[in-house]
């Protein structure tokens, strides 16, 4: 019997695990893409391997003051602007979104704003191409669903490692 139990139990949570694997994959494939740009940030780690901290400009001057003080992680609305690139146009109420906004995951520390993913990896001894990057590239989903998929250049074009 208490061999059942474990199968069913492991069944169960292999199934969870895939279904969250499946739903970032669908967003990768069929998301839409959104630029955030990036201001500079220590960009390696000794502990953890190549990778690159990020920071996003967009949490500059944003109206902190107006989240509930008790509230440690909410939702921003953004929009596309001409270069598809995302701009904060308030803090999200759970009101209904407007035609091309979308919502942007943020966890307030102190007086500040962090948007997560804060940090990209990347195959060791590639950290010279993704050392001059300007933007990361998000995907969206319809949902209150994104991923960071990769990083952009100062024109805005992916950076593809040869």
């Amino acid at each position: 019997m208490r061999t059942k139990i474990m199968l069913i139990f492991s069944v169960f949570i292999f199934a969870a695990l895939n279904y969250g694997i499946y739903e970032k994959e669908q967003i990768k494939a069929n998301g839409e893409v959104l630029l955030l740009k990036l201001v500079p940030r220590d960009p390696r780690s000794l502990m953890q391997g190549d990778y690159m901290q990020l920071a996003y400009a967009i949490t500059r001057n944003l109206p902190v003051k107006t989240i509930d003080s008790q509230q440690k992680r909410g939702y921003m609305v953004i929009r596309s602007d001409e270069n598809n690139v995302a701009e904060f146009v308030r803090f999200y109420q759970d009101e209904k979104l407007a035609a091309g906004e979308k919502l942007l995951h943020f966890h307030k520390q102190y007086s500040s704003v962090r948007i997560v993913p804060d940090s990209f990896f990347f195959q060791e001894g590639h950290a010279k191409y993704y050392q001059n990057a300007k933007y990361g590239i998000f995907k969206f989903d319809d949902s209150k669903n994104h991923l960071l998929v990769g990083l952009a250049d100062e024109n805005r074009r992916a950076i593809v490692v040869p």
